[in-house]
């Protein structure tokens, strides 16, 4: 598995203009071949964390490659952020746990 950990600071006042632009994002993505997920968060220091999971790094280029998220990219870079960043990783290791209700 592939997870892209993106972390951006917004320019003021475009907050509910960007959040439209990453919703139409999660979509499209949600169409690529190998997306597996995508959350995002708002720290309180204004902060954005975004996690995206793919099955594979080719599913992964896919989506960074992918002609409308390109676009969305260059905008975001120009009108939205004051910084980013953007690591991809290769999930080593995973564990999961999930409690049953109760019966």
């Amino acid at each position: 598995m592939i997870v892209t950990v993106f972390r951006s600071r917004l320019m003021p006042d475009v907050r509910e203009e960007y959040v439209a632009l990453v919703d139409r994002m999660v979509e499209l993505a949600a169409t690529i071949p190998g997306y597996i997920s995508h959350k995002g968060f708002f720290a309180e220091d204004g902060e954005r964390v975004t996690i995206v999971e793919f099955e594979s790094e080719e599913a992964q280029r896919v989506w960074r490659m992918h002609p409308e998220h390109r676009v969305a990219q260059r905008k975001a870079k120009e009108i939205y952020y004051e910084s980013h960043s953007v690591q991809v990783c290769q999930v080593i290791r995973e564990a999961r746990f999930k409690r049953e209700p109760a019966p």
